[in-house]
């Protein structure tokens, strides 16, 4: 059964690949914000013990001589989380292909908001951590989380353009796309070539599937496990291979629409010719024939559209929720959390997230309005423009990731991480509603 956000009126109708984007990352926002607070509960509860023991088990698959152990938290993180590094892939892939991207004229102010975006934020944190231990973590404050920051966007209904909401989606999806080239480049210790080899050659067959026309999902699903856990083995984080097999999914149909009418206008033809039973039961024939009508149906959308279309619901009620609850737990002693918040780590990741987002996008966004190579999103002004950037500084799904890449091993500049980014994530998305809001009340 298809879940829709609750401020939806209509129930049943037919959505745009857009709008069924919109809806589950709406949704995603507000179970992320509901797990969020669990994971928080549970962290500084007498459960806290049990909370942290569970997450920490290891499960481990063998097959003979050979195995294969991680804990829980590390199974979400780099097995579960591959899954939604592979919808992020199909995201930019659509948004290149037919969505905001696909058109330079349109495209070129959120491509420059997000790279204004991502740069300044990082140099505000280098510039507050260099020479520090928690200098790694450039990369933290460079993140946008696209279910919050859209979540916001999309309570505040008509007070705000639509072509503000798009514009949000395609700097969002060059920002993914941003984060996912500085963990591949910047976040990996130790490359074993072997492996990574090997993960290439199964990115190549995938390639070779699409070039021959094969449409079977499951051909690409074995494979892809295949890359997974080449990519694992290499020392590169595993969730790029759920990228990278995005790239490799096709975004052609089988059938043409003139096609698909055709045949299942024939289809539906030859259903009728047989003669309706008395108990009104199926002949076997018309249910061969209306398996085949399903397969025409299926052929008719592209591979990489059924796939968006069928994991968003998964990844946004199932593992987006499961990373919160399994990263989000922190445990604040708040007699300290004053101290915490003036540590460079958090200081670096607040000042990038709030200051930094907001000059980065909005920043840029007005510089290239000014010398002309790019125009305001349709129906916008400037200052709701400055709105969307504060809303930008919502870090927190990519933010808490890149933190356990950049820390790793260092439980307490992962804590101070983990603080700056729920602070700097409320401060922004309450920054953000309200200057939205009161923008359009003017």
């Amino acid at each position: 059964m298809k879940l829709y956000a609750p401020w939806e009126k209509a129930f049943k109708r037919v959505s745009t690949p857009f709008e069924h984007f919109l809806h589950a990352q709406t949704t995603t926002g507000l179970v992320l914000m509901f797990m969020t607070v669990v994971a928080l509960v549970l962290a500084n509860s007498p459960l806290a013990e049990a909370y942290s023991h569970f997450f920490h088990t290891n499960i481990v698959f063998n097959v003979g001589d050979w195995k294969l152990s991680h804990t829980i938290h590390h199974w979400i993180n780099d097995g579960l989380m591959a899954v939604f590094f592979f919808m992020v892939g199909l995201e930019i892939k659509r948004e290149v292909l037919v969505g905001e991207l696909s058109n330079i004229k349109v495209a070129i102010l959120p491509i420059l908001s997000a790279i204004g975006g991502m740069l300044i934020p990082a140099l505000i944190y280098l510039s507050i951590n260099a020479g520090e231990v928690g200098a790694n973590g450039w990369g933290i404050p460079m993140a946008t989380d696209i279910a919050f920051a859209i979540s916001a966007l999309v309570l505040l209904g008509n007070r705000v353009p639509s072509s503000l909401v798009t514009f949000l989606v395609a700097l969002a999806i060059v920002d993914d796309l941003g984060a996912v080239v500085v963990i591949a480049l910047f976040y990996t210790e130790q490359i074993h070539f072997l492996p990574l080899i090997l993960a290439g050659i199964s990115f190549g067959v995938m390639i070779l599937f699409n070039r021959f026309g094969i449409h079977m999902i499951l051909a690409y699903f074995i494979v892809g496990m295949f890359m997974w856990f080449f990519m694992l083995e290499s020392g590169i984080h595993a969730t790029i291979a759920g990228v990278i097999a995005a790239m490799a999914i096709p975004s052609r149909p089988k059938l043409t629409p003139t096609d698909f009418t055709s045949h299942t206008r024939n289809l539906l033809d030859e259903y009728d010719n047989y003669p309706v039973a008395t108990d009104h039961t199926m002949h076997e024939e018309q249910k061969a024939i209306l398996l085949n009508i399903k397969d025409t149906i299926d052929s008719v959308s592209s591979p990489s559209a059924r796939l968006e279309h069928d994991l968003h619901l998964p990844v946004s009620l199932l593992i987006i929720p499961l990373f919160a609850l399994a990263n989000a737990g922190i445990s604040i002693d708040f007699s300290s959390i004053s101290t915490t918040i003036v540590e460079p780590v958090s200081l670096g990741i607040i000042a990038g997230l709030i200051i930094g987002k907001i000059l980065g996008i909005a920043g840029v966004a007005w510089l290239a309005i000014k010398i002309g190579i790019a125009k305001l999103p349709e129906g916008s002004s400037m200052n709701q423009l400055l709105g969307v950037a504060s809303l930008g500084g919502i870090g927190f799904t990519m933010s808490i990731f890149v933190a356990d890449l950049a820390f790793a091993g260092n439980s307490e500049l992962i804590f101070q991480a983990k603080i700056g980014i729920l602070t700097a994530s409320i401060f922004a998305g309450l920054l953000g509603y309200i200057w939205l809001y009161k923008s359009a009340k003017n």
